[in-house]
């Protein structure tokens, strides 16, 4: 998080479960870091209703960002939407059809006069045995996953084509996985969707190179949604950081990467999962 003279509080969002197991925004007052920088700014969020998406446009409304979100559910969204006070938009969108997450863009477009930030957070998992994956399945996780990252980051770069948009503010930010370097058996959809995203992301930040926008993933470890206290001890002290993540972990990354102070930071994969991946493990 970036500091700034003057300012000492910050209002972030947290993630509690209500009883319809849905999640819902609530405020934390922190008097050490500050998100006014985010005042003003436009940001847009795929798969932005539940899980880290919500924590995601929790975090950049709190901080006083204008924030539109996308999600394929309707219900979520628009309870999100509700709890915000309907300070964000929420349009619903399958992102594989890409004319839907062109029209999305374009309306914003037109409304915001362009993106400050976009969140490439949608993703899907569908693990299945390799012998009896179909090549529809893997496809449709690329197509959810994968393919987005490129379509909402080039429909930018087109928009901000001119002299003075490419001197303007940006920031993208693709939230990828732990899971482009390790696996388990029956993940290759997710896993090869996750490595491209990281692999595109460094792609991306040479071809915005042009552009005052920076463009780095995150690779979130586990990162528990729901039911946070039914999870056991060894569940969190398997973690070197001796707990399992939150939503609001990589959403407070996020932030962290679209400071307007950190545009030293480009082409990264910043791996959030409490140490896991640096951990050896072998079995006794």
């Amino acid at each position: 998080m970036y500091l700034k003279k003057g300012i000492s509080s910050l209002f972030i969002s947290s993630v509690l479960q209500n009883n319809t197991g849905l999640s819902r925004c609530f405020t934390t007052r922190y008097d050490i870091m500050d998100m006014e920088g985010f005042a003003g700014k436009y940001v847009f969020v795929t798969g932005g209703a539940k899980g880290i998406g919500r924590a995601i446009v929790c975090m950049f409304a709190k901080g006083g960002a204008k924030v539109a979100f996308c999600d394929y559910d309707k219900e979520a969204g628009d309870q999100l939407s509700s709890e915000l006070s309907n300070t964000v938009l929420f349009y619903k969108v399958d992102v594989t059809d890409e004319n839907r997450l062109l029209e999305v863009m374009d309306l914003l477009f037109q409304r915001w006069g362009t993106l400050d930030i976009i969140i490439n957070n949608v993703g899907i998992s569908q693990f299945s045995p390799l012998t009896e994956t179909t090549l529809e399945q893997f496809d449709r996780i690329l197509a959810t996953n994968l393919r987005p990252v490129f379509i909402t980051s080039q429909a930018l770069a087109v928009q901000r084509n001119t002299p003075e948009g490419k001197k303007r503010y940006g920031r993208i930010v693709n939230i990828a996985s732990t899971r482009y370097l390790m696996s388990e058996p029956g993940s290759e959809g997710y896993a090869a969707s996750k490595g491209g995203i990281v692999s595109l992301t460094h792609a991306l930040a040479i071809s915005f190179s042009e552009y005052a926008i920076t463009v780095n993933s995150i690779s979130p470890g586990w990162i528990q949604h729901t039911a946070y206290e039914m999870l056991s001890d060894a569940d969190h002290k398997q973690h070197p950081s001796g707990r399992v993540g939150t939503p609001d972990d990589i959403a407070r990354t996020c932030l962290f990467l679209c400071a307007p102070e950190n545009d030293f930071i480009n082409g990264q994969n910043v791996v959030v999962d409490g140490g896991m991946t640096k951990k050896m493990i072998y079995l006794d």
